[in-house]
């Protein structure tokens, strides 16, 4: 039997209980998610660069890079923000789940970090390696700045917060994805596979003492992105044209020796990893694994919506419609497709929006349910509302 309110009084204090709850859910969901961490951190290459490597090279008379140029931009910004893509890169679709602005390249904005860097900063910087540009055997001809100056420069940024430690503790870092360029630096100056796999293990070196450092300084929880099936690059396959047919994937198109040898970077990352977990039980490290993620798509392409796998949407012709010379920016050879999202490559390198997205929303459900210490930090009608948002993939 239904138990009855005695008296107007507890009728009223239930009316009121009820008001206060359908206010709490119905600004939970308009109000900008919040919560969950005050601010991100970014550390990597041209994949997470928001804008550092235009700053950086217009010190450098002639060495604009060609993401300062259109149509980079096209899908979402509509110009060109210094970003490899035609629209947002997984870092912004990060941010946006959270709650939290775009973040702002640290080499434009350094000198107005007040203003600017409330909710993060972005350090990431296009061409940059995991080894110091000293590092024997790799000649970067992009850029000198590496990991290892990356965290220097967060070092310099927290020397001016007093809060540092509690900044620290309530920010995601995310760390990579990095040493692809240690690699493709190697191959494309004719490096055997034999001689890049030595790369590997001081890659992943670079990415485990930087991700102790920060540990170090009071960092709690990271995000660190394994390598991508360079493998189904166009940038690899043109370089690789003529290969013989069996070190190709009938499925997919993809060179699989390549491929292997991104998963041989990822396994050695993965079991790195899990070392540091070991030492600091107490730190959240999540892997993102972009490889998984992105092979789903280049084994169902039309799944996901997808058209056109290896070739670029963005370049200047041939097969693959990649020419290192003549990169995605670079006017007038230029030749772009119609509707970037239905492709997979942007510019033979870089991923275009549409992917970006998908590999955001997994990312974005590995957080979440890698963390358990996110219940606490992130009210459960957020996470709902991002997941509504955001929403699981079937991927």
């Amino acid at each position: 039997m239904a138990t009855c309110f005695s008296s107007s009084s507890s009728w009223l204090k239930l009316q009121f209980i009820i008001v206060v709850f359908l206010f709490a859910v119905i600004s939970s969901i308009s109000s900008p998610v919040n919560g969950c961490f005050t601010s991100i951190f970014s550390f990597g290459d041209s994949v997470s660069d928001t804008g550092n490597l235009i700053e950086i090279s217009n010190l450098e008379i002639g060495k604009i890079p060609h993401s300062a140029f259109p149509p980079n931009g096209r899908t979402f910004f509509h110009r060109p923000t210094g970003r490899f893509c035609d629209g947002r890169l997984v870092i912004d679709f990060l941010a946006e789940a959270l709650g939290l602005p775009f973040l702002p390249p640290y080499y434009r904005y350094k000198n107005a970090i007040s203003e600017k860097f409330e909710n993060g900063v972005n350090f990431a910087v296009g061409g940059a390696g995991a080894l110091n540009s000293s590092f024997p055997g790799i000649y970067n001809p992009i850029t000198v700045i590496s990991l290892v100056d990356e965290v220097n420069s967060f070092k310099q940024f927290l020397n001016l917060r007093t809060d540092f430690k509690q900044l620290l503790r309530n920010s995601l870092i995310v760390m990579g994805e990095i040493g692809g360029n240690d690699y493709s630096h190697a191959f494309k100056q004719g490096k055997s596979i034999e001689d890049v796999r030595n790369f590997v293990p001081p890659v992943v070196d670079s990415i485990t003492s930087s991700i102790n450092e920060l540990i170090e300084l009071g960092a709690v929880t990271f995000l660190v992105p394994g390598n991508f099936p360079i493998g189904c690059s166009a940038s690899y396959l043109t370089l690789f044209q003529g290969s013989d047919k069996d070190q190709y994937d009938p499925l997919t198109g993809c060179l699989t020796w390549l491929n292997q040898f991104s998963q041989h970077h990822n396994q050695l990352l993965r079991k790195e990893l899990e070392k540091i977990r070991n030492l600091h039980p107490d730190i959240n490290i999540v892997y993102g694994d972009y490889y998984s993620t992105t092979m789903r798509i280049y084994n169902s392409p039309n799944k996901f919506g997808f058209k056109e796998t290896l070739k670029a949407c963005c370049g200047t012709g041939g097969v693959y419609n990649y020419n290192l010379s003549r990169a995605c920016g670079y006017l007038p050879a230029t030749q772009c497709c119609n509707d970037p999202s239905s492709y997979m490559s942007w510019d033979g390198i870089h991923y275009t929006e549409a992917v970006n997205r998908l590999i955001a929303n997994v990312v974005f459900e590995e957080l979440m349910n890698s963390i358990h210490s996110l219940n606490n930090l992130c009210p459960a009608l957020t996470i709902n509302k991002l997941r509504m948002i955001y929403p699981k993939s079937e991927m």
